[in-house]
Parts: C-alpha cells; structure tokens; sequence
C-alpha cells in the first residue's frame, strides 16, 4: 500500500518557473529557521513551531534544517553549546551553601 516517493528538485532548464518557487520556498523556511534560532530553539521546537504556526510541513524544515546544519557545522556547533544546559550552573549551586557557611564565621 505505501508508495515510495522520491522527491526530485524540479529542472532549472525543463521547469524554470517551478524551480524559482521551490527555491522562494526553501529560502522562506529558511529564514523561519533562523528566526527560531534567535528564539534559541532546538530543532524539535523549530519543527513543531512552524508546523503549528507556519503550516509547514516537518519533513520539508528538516530537510532545510540539515542543509543548513551542514553548510555552517561551525555556526551550528557553537549555537548547540550555548543553547545546552551550563554544567557549571549546577556546581554554582551546590557551592552555594558552603559559600554561606563562611560568612556565618565571619
């Protein structure tokens, strides 16, 4: 019962006109994904925003997401470590108390 589907970008030769709009399209979902970014969403939470808000499908945002994942692998690494949870925010807040200890010394 189930087909498989395999998605051909259209020709820029046969199809000028379809390819300009596929390519209008992806720069869209494009800039949507970059607006997620400044939200500092993870990838999940760009998907399920744009099918919720946007209607767009999730296949297609992460199908841009990985190109876009792939063009800036740097970008995208620094981006995942400063939106990950700090490891240091939780030592601070275990040394906390000891550091109230000492001022009840004082």
């Amino acid at each position: 019962m189930f087909h498989d589907h395999h998605f051909s970008p259209p020709c820029l030769h046969c199809h000028p006109n379809s390819y300009i709009r596929m390519l209008a399209w992806e720069i869209q979902v494009q800039h949507l994904i970059e607006r997620c970014l400044l939200f500092h969403m993870n990838r999940d939470q760009c998907i399920k925003a744009l099918a919720e808000h946007a209607n767009i499908r999730p296949l297609v945002t992460l199908t841009v997401w990985r190109e876009l994942q792939k063009e800036n692998k740097d970008f995208f690494q620094a981006y995942f470590h400063a939106i990950s949870p700090r490891p240091f925010i939780s030592r601070y807040i275990r040394r906390r108390p000891r550091f109230t200890r000492r001022r009840q010394w004082m």
